[in-house]
């Protein structure tokens, strides 16, 4: 072999392997958008859309049918399954709602039924899978507690094996009973938290990872004001704050954080609106994934609330109120780089998409938008 040979491979040898470190380092260009909905069995129920983080442009690739009522979806952390609740009172001939797990084509997009189980209570309407991805937690809504159901290596979900009642009311008469309205796994995965709104508290629950059982701590919760009606929840990305969005009262409660005996203790709590609107509700919340921002949803005000994120102090500063395009923003999602959010108009029946300025926090639309039958829950997941 010559020496120029030599030369010439070595040459394409560093352009190849040039190449492979460029890609390797390209920055995602699309994402799995996962739309869940209040849906008829005849009607697609999650719709498959694949949005482009180049210009946030969003088409729709597919949907499945066959399901009542998906309303919330969440992604396992693996990427190869889908957990959705059926947010109904009766499944399969019992007193309770479901969940339907699925195996997730990411790449695909594709989503296919693997089993179904009873969720263990009324009307269940939000769910998560702890840290570990070995359990499904659920709140119901309807019937006032959380359950606890496994997960197989295989995806598929097992029956309920754990169960606690939420016990208590409030002052509103629409906190008459208790509801939970949302569960999250703390950091640690030794907590779960759930925000009852017929309780005006999150509730605390000591965690088992092992064995996925679920029991009440001594101190039982945190409270907010009484008639606030605490809906969903969310931690900062340090660990250190959360952050409560309160449905009845149009608020958020800010919390700092004590992971070790997993208690809350409110810092602050200030207005989602700019002004009373009457009628108005609060939806979701969410931090951003730097840390730096939390937006929630109104519905009345139809807008996502801005707030920059003091860091070191957990508490919140308004930046502003973002028009949704739509009518009842019941949810919105953000996208895994954290440069688009997705805001669900479920009186509306479509789905917008907004820039986020990652300087400033604040929202521009970007006049891309879908039409989805009374959007409920957005999820995602970069594709590439």
């Amino acid at each position: 072999m010559t020496l120029r040979t030599l030369i010439k491979i070595s040459v394409m040898s560093v352009l190849v392997l040039s190449k492979t470190f460029d890609q390797a380092l390209a920055a995602p260009t699309k994402a799995l958008v996962c739309i869940g909905s209040y849906s008829k069995a005849d009607k697609e129920s999650i719709h498959l859309f694949q949005l482009n983080l180049n210009d946030g442009s969003i088409n729709k690739i597919g949907a499945i049918g066959g399901l009542i009522n998906p309303s919330f979806l969440k992604i396992h952390q693996n990427g190869k399954f889908l957990y959705a609740v059926n947010e109904v009172g009766d499944f399969q001939g019992k007193k309770s709602g479901g969940v339907t797990a699925f195996s997730l084509d990411v790449k695909n997009g594709k989503i296919t039924k693997l089993n179904q189980q009873p969720s263990g209570d009324t009307h269940p309407c939000h769910l998560t899978i702890d840290s570990k991805g070995k359990y499904v937690l659920v709140a119901h809504y309807g019937g006032g507690s959380t359950t606890v159901l496994p997960i197989m290596d295989n995806g598929h979900i097992g029956q309920v094996t754990s169960k606690i009642k939420h016990k208590g009311s409030s002052v509103h008469p629409r906190q008459k009973a208790p509801h939970a309205h949302a569960i999250h796994v703390g950091p640690n995965n030794k907590f779960a938290f759930a925000p009852d709104l017929g309780l005006d508290k999150v509730l605390i629950f000591e965690f088992d990872e092992n064995s996925g059982n679920i029991k009440e701590t001594k101190f039982y919760g945190a409270e907010v004001a009484p008639g606030s009606g605490p809906r969903h929840f969310g931690f900062h990305p340090n660990g250190k704050f959360a952050y409560v969005i309160n449905e009845i009262s149009q608020t958020i409660t800010s919390f700092s954080y004590k992971p070790k005996r997993g208690k809350l203790r409110s810092i602050q709590t200030l207005s989602t609106v700019p002004h009373p609107v009457k009628g108005n509700s609060t939806a979701e919340i969410l931090v951003h994934p730097n840390g730096k921002f939390l937006y929630g949803s109104n519905r009345g005000h139809n807008s996502i609330a801005m707030f920059r994120i003091n860091e070191k102090k957990g508490i919140l500063t308004s930046i502003g109120h973002e028009p949704i395009r739509g009518e009842i923003p019941r949810n919105f999602g953000i996208d895994p780089t954290g440069q688009f959010l997705l805001a669900a108009g479920q009186r509306s029946n479509n789905v917008n998409v907004f820039r986020i300025n990652l300087d400033t926090g604040r929202l521009k639309f970007t006049g891309h938008s879908v039409k989805v039958s009374q959007p409920v829950c957005v999820r995602m997941i970069l594709q590439n």
